[in-house]
C-alpha cells in the first residue's frame, strides 16, 4: 500500500529548502521576514492553523505578529487595522483568517488588503490573475500545494481529465482555473451535478475538496485514477479523516493522498513562501 501514498512531506522538503535559502540570503543583509496574522476570536481551527503557520516559520527563519482582535470586533475597527498593517513597511504579508464572524462579510474586506502583500488570495486583484493566468498575482495556498504535491510526484497535469468535488472560493473554483492553465481537462462537480458518480468516474486525476467526511467512495473512482483529498474531517469516531473513504478506495487507486500527512502539510510550507515572495513584491513597487 505504502507505493500508492502521496507524502506531503516530499513536497515541503522541496519546496522548504528552496525558501529557507533565500531566507538566509536575505538575513546576510540582515533583512528579516514579517508575517502578520489577523485573527478574530478563539476559533479552534483557527488556533491550530496559526501554530502550524508559526512552528513552520520560525523553522524558516520567518517572524510570525499575531493581532488577537475581539470576535464581536466593530468592521471600522478592523478596516483599521488592516489599513495599518497595509501601511508598514517592515510587514511583508497579511493573513486573516477564514471564516469570518457572522457581522462581517467578505465583500466588505477582501478589496481593502493590499495586493502585494494578500499571500492566501484574499484581494480579488489576485484572483483576476490567477484567471489571466500572471504568476505575478498570489493563488490560494491550498490549490497550490495540489499543484506543487502533483508536480512533486511527477503526475502529469497536461491532457489529463481531473474532476473536483465541490466549488468553494477557497478551494475548487481557483483551483479548477489553476489546472486549466496547465492545460488539463476539468470538471467541477458539486451538490447539485447530476450523475455525479458517472462523472468521477471518468476522471484521471480526482480531487476532493467538499468537507464532507468519507463521501468518496469507490463508486467515483476510474481504475488506476490519482485521487487528492483536500478535505479536513471528523469522523464518527472523532479521528482526522479527508473527503475520501481511504479505506473502501485504497485498492482502485494507482496513487492517493492521505488524511493526515497529505496536501495538508504542505499548505504551510507554501504560505512561507508566498511570503518571501510578498517581500520582493513589496520592494519592487
Amino acid at each position: 500500500m505504502d507505493d500508492k501514498l502521496i507524502l506531503g512531506k516530499k513536497t515541503v522538503a522541496e519546496i522548504d529548502n528552496k525558501t529557507k535559502e533565500e531566507i538566509l540570503k536575505l538575513k546576510e543583509s540582515n533583512i528579516k521576514l514579517n508575517l502578520c496574522i489577523l485573527r478574530i476570536g478563539e476559533n479552534p481551527d483557527d488556533l491550530a492553523y496559526e501554530r502550524s503557520i508559526i512552528k513552520k516559520n520560525d523553522k524558516l527563519g520567518i517572524n510570525t505578529k499575531i493581532k488577537k482582535l475581539d470576535k464581536n470586533i466593530e468592521l471600522k475597527d478592523l478596516k483599521k487595522e488592516i489599513k495599518e498593517i497595509n501601511d508598514n513597511k517592515n510587514i511583508h504579508g497579511i493573513l486573516i483568517f477564514r471564516p469570518l464572524p457572522n457581522h462581517i462579510k467578505e465583500y466588505e474586506l477582501k478589496n481593502l488588503i493590499d495586493p502585494k502583500k494578500d499571500i492566501d488570495c484574499f484581494n480579488p486583484l489576485n484572483m483576476a490573475k490567477i484567471i489571466e493566468n500572471d504568476d505575478s498575482g498570489f493563488k490560494p495556498c491550498t490549490p497550490e500545494a495540489v499543484i506543487e504535491i502533483l508536480k512533486s510526484y511527477d503526475i502529469s497535469i497536461s491532457g489529463k481529465n481531473i474532476a473536483i468535488v465541490g466549488r468553494s472560493l477557497v478551494v475548487g473554483k481557483p483551483l479548477a482555473m489553476m489546472l486549466l492553465n496547465e492545460d488539463a481537462t476539468v470538471c467541477v462537480c458539486h451538490s447539485k451535478t447530476k450523475n455525479i458518480k458517472e462523472i468521477c468516474k471518468r476522471a484521471d486525476i480526482l480531487i476532493a475538496a467538499l468537507g464532507k467526511a468519507k463521501y468518496i467512495d469507490n463508486e467515483f473512482i476510474k481504475k488506476d485514477a490519482v485521487v487528492i483529498d483536500v478535505g479536513i474531517n471528523l469522523d464518527e469516531d472523532n479521528n482526522l479523516c479527508g473527503d475520501v473513504d481511504f479505506d473502501d478506495i485504497i485498492n482502485c487507486v494507482s496513487k492517493i493522498t492521505p488524511v493526515p500527512r497529505g496536501v495538508g502539510a504542505v499548505t504551510t510550507s507554501i504560505l512561507a513562501r508566498n511570503v518571501l515572495k510578498a517581500y520582493y513584491n513589496t520592494i519592487n513597487n
